[in-house]
């Protein structure tokens, strides 16, 4: 029997571009089906750029979806690119009317931002895993590498697919259900960040307005370290945002995190609580920086301590090869408490019912 062509079309429908998160029929993608004698079915797909890095997808996807529609033997899948107009037309489509160069989150989308007072307490890693556990537990994450000096994500996830241009909309690189930007996408090899804060303050603005999120539950991002003009910046183009504050141990690390709680506090940010990083040697609960510091900055700031993380050689090596340490190491200590803190930090999330509520009989 010969394949009805409407059925293709809504087999079509569940193609979904792997960037855009949306399905090629809704993005006008589909360029043109031809059924053929035998149930030979040509699908043609306009891509945003000739060279798109996730080809792949879209070819297991059409062969899936079309191919189990009755009466097709055989699927061939054929690439076209977008002219101008087109791009223009689908960026128009994506930004849902939205003014270009204006903020480019949905309203429901919660910022999560990521802050330490010094360097060097881990809290790349830790956004990177928390990220990660958060996107396992259901959520759509986006991760923003906003330590411009220190980008560090694209590695600690392992992505090195550089974010693609449509018209004037910024697609970014994605790893599973997580989308990511970052400077690093756009610098060769291991090149230096030499800006001042003008330039540092532009590019986190444009990432994001021209940055294609969608729709996502959670942006964890990626703070520098200390009150310098990134931080400051971001306070001003997001003022809803929430900060998790990250410290070690020891007293010094504790008392520099005040300063950035502080900061928070004065731009209107939300203190969502404290992590305590390397809290003690997996293994052995030896203490090597110290104990207390981080029950010590959330009873000073006022706001709660939502975890502690070991010291545990797993989510370093995990992060030295690209790979969340969920995924590389599931039962390792740091990963059952990375879980658990992701879980904390979804109950925090404004209008969730932080206890139980009394039964009335």
């Amino acid at each position: 029997m010969t394949p009805d062509r409407d059925a293709i079309l809504t087999a079509l429908e569940s193609v979904v571009d792997p960037e855009l998160r949306r399905p090629v029929t809704e993005l006008d993608m589909v360029r043109d089906v031809v059924v053929g004698e035998g149930g030979r079915v040509d699908v043609t797909i306009a891509l945003t750029v000739a060279g798109c890095p996730l080809r792949s997808s879209f070819e297991d996807q059409v062969q899936r979806f079309v191919g189990s529609v009755e009466g097709v033997t055989s699927v061939g899948l054929h690439f076209d690119v977008m002219s101008p107009d087109e791009k223009a037309a689908l960026t128009s489509r994506l930004r849902g009317g939205r003014p270009e160069k204006t903020i480019a989150l949905e309203p429901g989308t919660r910022v999560l931002a990521i802050a330490s007072g010094k360097g060097g307490v881990g809290k790349s890693t830790l956004a990177a895993n928390l990220a990660a556990a958060l996107a396992a537990r259901g959520e759509r994450v986006g991760v923003l590498d906003a330590d411009v000096y220190g980008h560090s994500i694209p590695h600690m996830l392992g992505v090195q697919q550089r974010p693609v241009v449509v018209d004037t909309m910024i697609v970014p690189p994605v790893r599973g259900d997580m989308k990511l930007m970052s400077i690093g996408f756009f610098l060769d090899d291991n090149s230096p960040v030499m800006w001042r804060g003008p330039m540092l303050h532009r590019a986190l603005e444009q990432f994001l307005s021209d940055v294609y999120w969608g729709e996502l539950d959670t942006l964890v991002v990626d703070m520098p370290p200390g009150t310098g003009d990134v931080a400051i910046s971001l306070g001003q183009l997001l003022p809803r945002a929430e900060v998790v504050i990250v410290t070690t141990p020891q007293p010094a690390a504790q008392q520099v995190a005040v300063r950035a709680a502080a900061m928070a506090e004065k731009v209107g940010m939300r203190i969502v609580g404290v992590v305590e990083n390397m809290s003690y040697l997996v293994g052995t609960g030896q203490e090597i920086f110290g104990a207390g510091g981080g029950e010590r900055l959330a009873e000073e700031i006022g706001a709660p301590l939502l975890g502690r993380i070991p010291l545990d050689p797993a989510l370093r090596e995990a992060a030295d090869a690209g790979t969340p340490v969920l995924e590389a190491a599931p039962g390792a200590e740091a990963t059952v408490a990375l879980e658990a803190l992701a879980e904390r930090v979804q109950g925090t999330r404004p209008g969730m019912i932080r206890k139980p509520l009394t039964l009335l009989s």
